[in-house]
């Protein structure tokens, strides 16, 4: 029987009060009791009491997928609107303040906000991760490495959070800029295999310099508790298909990349610093930007990488069954991706007349209405 390649999706939510559509800075009592109540441990705390993360199960097809985000999404609505509040998927919340934010308070986080004080004190971010599940014996370090080149346009797709501190940030994922302020963030380095890995995370936890490898951060990363590669570099997406679209890019591009050893060994000193470069365009420009193709020595707009894409994983996207993932992808390009539609209506309120606020509101309810499906 051929490997499923079984993937997981883990999706953050902004809780926004529904009466003022900014974010809370305190979690009601009984909120997370009922959540629990409800998820079990599928829902988990995040830093900051404005914030909730849902975890899928192992989960087999596309459509398996769709079905549980509806009804994980919808059963979170209804705990959030029975405390007053709604949930916002992107990821930067458009009315969210960083400074009237509280920490959870429990010990790792604690712990985190005593580490790294005013950069934890602004993680007022939400990411969507997807773990891949890859056979066994395949080395997750050497797939890692030749598919890299590949994030940047994943993150263009999910580019959603345009706003930060309650303004146009200027960037189609301020999510990412702010993230760099983290240690242990962006694209990795290179490692020739999982045991040159093993090494790197031993050597830093063993000195005391972190605690474990949950400490890092990276845009991709082996996942230290599952026999996955978790993705880490898209924005929490509004809108559901659009998970599904960057988690069914992802199973192809892992598939493919296992399943073919000749894929991605091209590299040079220059090939991180291209994928780093081509981040930082992905962040500035989303579905917008020219991406820089090192082998052919030119740029490619994100369509032109998308169509280069899926001529080279299209035999494993069909036999994974996320072909329709591609046709969602080029429809993502053509309306803009999520930043791009925030901005638009941002724009237009501002050139109706609207106040700066109601601008900020509009764009707020359209998330929570994409958010809600």
């Amino acid at each position: 029987m051929e490997f499923p390649y079984r993937f997981g999706i883990e999706e953050e939510f902004f809780l926004t009060d529904r009466a003022t559509r900014r974010i809370i800075s305190k979690a009601p009592g009984g909120f997370f009791r009922d959540c629990r109540g409800r998820f079990g441990d599928g829902v988990s705390h995040e830093l900051l009491q404005s914030q909730v993360e849902l975890v899928s199960p192992v989960l087999d097809s596309q459509q398996d997928g769709r079905e549980h985000l509806r009804r994980s999404r919808a059963t979170l609505a209804d705990v959030a609107a029975r405390h007053g509040m709604a949930v916002l998927a992107a990821g930067t919340h458009p009315m969210a303040s960083w400074r009237a934010q509280r920490a959870t308070g429990k010990p790792r986080y604690l712990d985190l906000m005593d580490d790294f004080q005013i950069v934890a004190q602004r993680n007022l971010l939400c990411g969507l991760h997807v773990h891949v599940g890859l056979p066994e014996g395949i080395d997750r370090i050497d797939v890692m490495n030749r598919l890299m080149h590949w994030l940047p346009l994943l993150l263009a797709l999910s580019a959603s959070s345009p706003f930060w501190a309650r303004q146009a940030s200027g960037l189609m994922s301020y999510r990412q800029a702010a993230y760099d302020e983290w240690p242990r963030t962006g694209i990795p380095d290179y490692f020739p295999n999982e045991r040159s890995y093993r090494a790197f995370v031993d050597f830093f936890v063993q000195s005391g310099a972190f605690k474990s490898e949950a400490s890092i951060w990276w845009a991709i990363r082996p996942s230290g508790r599952y026999p996955t590669l978790e993705l880490r570099i898209a924005d929490a997406c509004p809108d559901i298909e659009t998970v599904l679209c960057v988690a069914g890019l992802f199973r192809a591009m892992v598939r493919h990349v296992a399943e073919n050893d000749a894929h991605g060994l091209k590299r040079n000193e220059m090939t991180r610093l291209v994928n780093e470069e081509n981040r930082w365009r992905a962040k500035r420009y989303g579905t917008e930007a020219t991406l820089i193709d090192q082998e052919g020595r030119r740029v490619m707009t994100v369509a032109e990488s998308l169509d280069a894409l899926e001529r080279l994983v299209a035999p494993s996207a069909d036999a994974l069954g996320c072909l329709p993932a591609f046709d969602r992808a080029r429809a993502i390009v053509r309306d803009g991706g999520s930043a791009l539609q925030q901005m638009r209506l941002y724009a237009d309120r501002l050139a109706s007349g609207d106040t700066r606020h109601g601008a900020l509101v509009a764009v707020t309810d359209m998330l929570l209405a994409q958010t809600a499906g």
